[in-house]
C-alpha cells in the first residue's frame, strides 16, 4: 500500500519534466530551424503479490524526449544570407575547437575578413571558388567571399547586336540608313563606344556596313572595318555564312595604354542570325558584350541551391562560394548543443556530405528562414494534461498521507 508514495512521486517527477519540455517548446515557438521536442513515457516495473496474478506497478520513470525533425515552414525573409532547408539535412558550422556541428538554423552573415558565418559566429562549411573554378567535390572548409577586393577589368573581344534591318529602306539617293552602337571596355577598363554603321545598298536585299570607333580614343585614326549583309527573300541573313570569319576590327595605339583590341561582331547565336531584314523599322532589340570594367564588391547574397553570390559595382555576379549540406540518416540520435546546433552521437550513423538536392539531401531555399515546428495548439494541449497528471497524482499523495494517519489512529 505505501509504495503508493512512490508511484505518486515518481508521476510528479516525470510530469514535471514534461512541462519543462512543453516549456522549452514554447519559448522556442519563433526560433528558426528548431525542432520540437515530444515525450515518451515508460512505465516502472511491477511487483506481484500471491501467485503473481496480482501485480503493483512502481510508477513512471523520467520521460525520454524525442526531437522531432519534421519539416518546417517557409517563409520569405528580407536577409540576403538566409537560407531555409527544404527536405532532410543540416548545414555544417566548424567551432573554434575545430568541431563539426550541424544545424537547420539558416541566419548568416560575413565578417570584415569575408568568412561567412552563422549568427553566433560558427563558420559555415562548404565550397570556395578559386581561380574562377568552384570544385564541390574536394574537401570542405570556410567559405570565403572577396570583401574589399577590386574585380579586375575584362577587355571586350566581341560584340552583337539582334536587331531587324527595314527590307522597305530606300536605296536612294540618297540611301537609307541606320546606325547603331556599343560600349566596349579595354584592357584597363576604359569604355569606348563602338559604332556600327549601315546604309541600303543598290543590290538587291544587301546592307553595307561599317565598323568604328572615335578617334579621340586612339593616337592616330583607325580604319573602319567595312562589308556587305545579304539576305535571301525570306529575310534571313545568307552572307557572311556562319563559318565565315566574322567582321573584326583591330585597335591599337590606345591613349591610355591599354593592350591592343581585336573587336569581333558575332552575326550568329550559334548557327541562327541575329540581324534580319524584314518589312519593318529598323531597330536592334538586344545587345551584349563580353567586357566589363574594374569593380567593387557592394554585396553578397545566397541563392537557391545554396550557391553564395558576389555582387559587384558593374552589375556583374558571380558565384564565389557552395555551401555543404549533411544527411544523417537517424538526425533523432543527434544531441542539441544550444544555438540551434547539434552534435553527433554514439547512435549517430556517419553524415554524408554533398552538394544540396544531391543524394538523400534536401533543398536550399535562399532569402527564406524555415520556421520553429512548434506547433502552439498541441503544446498547450499537452500543458494542459501534464497539468492534469500532477494534480491527479498529488491528490494520491494527499489520499496515502490520510490512509497513513488513519493506519497510525488505529492503535489509539
Amino acid at each position: 500500500m505505501f509504495t503508493a508514495f512512490s508511484t505518486a512521486l515518481s508521476a510528479l517527477g516525470a510530469h514535471s519534466t514534461g512541462v519543462d519540455v512543453v516549456a522549452n517548446n514554447l519559448a522556442n515557438l519563433n526560433t528558426a530551424g528548431f525542432k520540437a521536442s515530444g515525450l515518451a513515457f515508460y512505465d516502472l516495473v511491477s511487483e506481484a503479490y500471491g501467485q503473481g496474478n496480482t501485480q503493483v506497478g512502481f510508477g513512471v520513470s523520467r520521460p525520454i524526449t524525442i526531437r522531432q525533425f519534421t519539416q518546417g515552414a517557409i517563409q520569405n525573409s528580407n536577409g540576403p544570407l538566409d537560407a531555409a532547408i527544404q527536405g532532410d539535412g543540416f548545414l555544417i558550422v566548424r567551432t573554434p575547437a575545430d568541431g563539426l556541428l550541424y544545424t537547420r538554423g539558416g541566419s548568416m552573415t560575413v565578417d570584415r575578413e569575408g568568412n561567412l558565418l552563422t549568427g553566433k559566429g560558427l563558420q559555415v562549411q562548404g565550397w570556395t571558388e578559386k581561380n574562377g573554378t568552384l570544385n564541390a567535390s574536394g574537401p570542405i572548409g570556410p567559405i570565403v567571399v572577396p570583401v574589399g577586393t577590386i574585380r579586375p577589368p575584362k577587355a571586350t573581344t566581341s560584340f552583337n547586336f539582334d536587331m531587324n534591318l527595314n527590307a522597305a529602306a530606300k536605296v536612294g539617293p540618297p540611301p537609307d540608313t541606320f546606325n547603331t552602337s556599343i560600349q566596349v571596355f579595354d584592357s584597363l577598363g576604359t569604355p569606348i563606344v563602338a559604332t556600327v554603321n549601315l546604309v541600303k545598298s543598290a543590290t538587291p536585299n544587301a546592307w553595307d556596313y561599317s565598323i568604328s570607333v572615335p578617334d579621340s580614343a586612339v593616337a592616330s585614326p583607325v580604319t573602319p572595318v567595312t562589308g556587305t549583309l545579304t539576305f535571301d527573300a525570306d529575310g534571313k541573313l545568307t552572307t557572311p555564312t556562319v563559318t565565315d570569319p566574322m567582321p573584326s576590327l583591330a585597335i591599337t595605339g590606345l591613349l591610355n595604354g591599354a593592350q591592343p583590341m581585336n573587336l569581333t561582331w558575332n552575326l550568329y547565336n550559334v548557327s541562327t542570325p541575329r540581324v534580319t531584314q524584314f518589312a519593318a523599322t529598323s531597330a536592334v532589340a538586344a545587345n551584349s558584350q563580353d567586357g566589363n570594367p574594374a569593380s567593387q564588391l557592394t554585396q553578397v547574397r545566397l541563392a537557391d541551391g545554396g550557391k553564395v553570390v558576389a555582387i559587384y559595382s558593374n552589375g556583374q555576379q558571380q558565384i564565389v562560394g557552395q555551401l555543404a549540406m549533411a544527411a544523417i540518416r537517424n538526425p533523432d540520435s543527434l544531441v542539441a548543443v544550444g544555438d540551434n546546433n547539434f552534435q553527433l552521437s554514439s547512435r549517430s550513423a556517419l553524415p554524408a556530405i554533398g552538394e544540396p538536392n544531391t543524394g538523400s539531401r534536401g533543398s536550399v531555399i535562399g532569402n527564406a528562414i524555415e520556421s520553429s515546428t512548434v506547433d502552439i495548439a498541441r503544446e498547450f494541449t499537452n500543458l494542459i494534461v501534464l497539468q492534469r497528471a500532477y494534480q491527479a497524482n498529488t491528490r494520491v499523495v494527499t489520499t496515502m498521507d490520510e490512509i497513513s494517519q488513519e493506519t497510525i489512529n488505529l492503535k489509539r
